[in-house]
C-alpha cells in the first residue's frame, strides 16, 4: 500500500460521480465526464488499489428492526489499542476510532439481533478490566451518513447536469427512521448476495448470482428489492487524508430539543460533517467533521457550528485514530480491501 497517494481533479471527479451512482458502469461514467473508459476504470483500480476509495454494500440493520449505538469507551491507559482492535475484528462493530489523545474508544455497534447487541454492550465489554467507564447512546435519527447519503465536500465537483445524467441528481435519500416500523425478513440467497456486495459494492450480476445461487435476472430484481426496502445501500467509502482532510475530530452537541431537527438537518448540509445523528443521552447529537487542518477545525467549530441557534454547549474530540469505517479497517490513513487480508 502506498505511503503517498496523488489523488488529482480527475480523480475527485470521478470519485463524486461514483458518490451521485456508485454502480455506474465506467463507460456512463466516462460519457458524463467526457473521457475514455479505460481511463476511467484504470484511475477507479488504482485508487481502490491505494486504499483511496472502496465501493461496498453496507447492510442496515434498521431495515431488521433492530437499533444502532454509538458508544464511547473510557480506558485504562495503553489498553486502547487492544481494545480497538478486538472492537474492529467483530462484524457488529462497524466505526472505531481512537480519541482524547489515546484514552478513549468510540464505536458504532450495529448489531443483528438483541442477543448480540447485549452480549457486546451488557455482558463483554463492562466485563473488560481495561474500561474504566461506558457511554451508550442509541441512534435516533440519522442527518447524513449511511443509506445512500454521501459526504457533502465533494458537492459542486460536477454540474448539476453532469450529476442528474448519471441518475439521481446527487441526493439520493430522505430522511427517515433508523428503525423499520415493518421490518423485512432475509432469505439464505440475500445473505450471500449482501456478502458479495460488501466485498465489491460494484460486482455485476453475473457475480452475485454465482455467489447467491441465483440467475442474473433473479440477482439484479432482488438486488433491486433489498435498495428499494432500504436493506442495504452501496456506500463510497473514501479515505479523507488522501484528499488532504487531515484534521478529523467527533463533535457532541447538546442542542435544546426543540432545535435537534434543524441543527441536525443544518449540519448535514456542511461539506465538513461526513455523518450526523441525533442520540440519545447528555449530548443529543453527535457529528464527524474532516477538515484540512486544527485552524480549520477551530474555525469551523467556531464560527459556524458554534453559531447556530438552540446549541448549548460542544465537545470537540479530536480523532487520534481512525481504525474502522463503515465496516472498512484501515492501516493508517488508507482504506485495506478485505481481499488483501488484515
Amino acid at each position: 500500500m502506498s505511503e503517498s497517494v496523488d489523488v488529482g481533479p480527475e480523480d475527485v471527479r470521478i470519485i463524486r460521480a461514483l458518490q451521485v451512482a456508485p454502480r455506474a458502469s465506467f463507460a456512463s461514467i466516462a460519457a458524463v465526464l467526457g473521457r475514455s473508459e479505460g481511463s476511467v476504470a484504470r484511475r477507479y483500480r488504482r485508487m481502490r488499489a491505494d486504499g483511496v476509495l472502496r465501493v461496498a454494500g453496507v447492510l442496515d440493520p434498521g431495515a431488521l428492526g433492530q437499533s444502532k449505538w454509538l458508544v464511547r469507551l473510557r480506558c485504562r491507559p495503553g489498553s486502547v489499542t487492544a481494545i480497538a482492535d478486538a472492537l474492529t475484528r467483530r462484524d457488529d462493530v462497524s466505526w472505531v476510532a481512537l480519541t482524547a489523545a489515546g484514552s478513549e474508544v468510540t464505536c458504532a455497534v450495529r448489531s443483528r439481533t438483541p442477543e448480540q447487541r447485549d452480549d457486546l454492550l451488557g455482558r463483554r465489554l463492562p466485563r473488560t478490566a481495561a474500561v474504566l467507564d461506558i457511554n451508550a447512546s442509541a441512534m435516533l435519527r440519522q442527518f447524513v451518513g449511511g443509506r445512500g447519503h454521501y459526504w457533502a465536500a465533494l458537492r459542486g465537483t460536477l454540474t448539476a447536469e453532469q450529476e442528474a445524467a448519471l441518475g439521481d441528481g446527487g441526493e439520493p435519500f430522505a430522511e427517515a427512521p433508523v428503525v423499520a416500523r415493518e421490518p423485512v425478513d432475509l432469505g439464505d440467497a440475500d445473505e450471500k448476495l449482501l456478502g458479495a456486495l460488501a466485498a465489491d459494492g460494484r460486482a455485476g450480476p453475473v457475480d452475485l448470482a454465482a455467489a447467491a445461487g441465483l440467475t442474473p435476472g433473479r440477482a439484479a430484481r432482488r438486488l433491486r428489492w433489498l435498495l428499494e426496502h432500504r436493506v442495504v445501500h452501496i456506500d463510497v467509502e473514501i479515505a479523507a487524508a488522501a484528499l488532504g482532510y487531515r484534521a478529523r475530530a467527533n463533535l457532541w452537541l447538546r442542542v435544546h430539543p426543540s432545535a435537534v431537527k434543524s441543527v441536525g438537518r443544518t449540519l448535514a448540509r456542511e461539506p465538513e460533517i461526513a455523518f450526523a445523528a441525533a442520540v440519545s443521552g447528555p449530548h443529543n447529537l453527535h457529528a464527524v467533521a474532516h477538515c484540512r487542518d486544527l485552524d480549520e477545525l477551530f474555525e469551523f467549530t467556531t464560527d459556524r457550528v458554534g453559531s447556530l441557534p438552540g446549541l448549548q454547549s460542544m465537545e470537540v474530540s479530536p480523532i487520534l485514530q481512525h481504525v474502522k469505517q463503515a465496516g472498512t479497517l484501515l492501516a493508517g490513513d488508507r482504506l485495506v480491501d478485505p481481499a488483501a487480508g488484515r
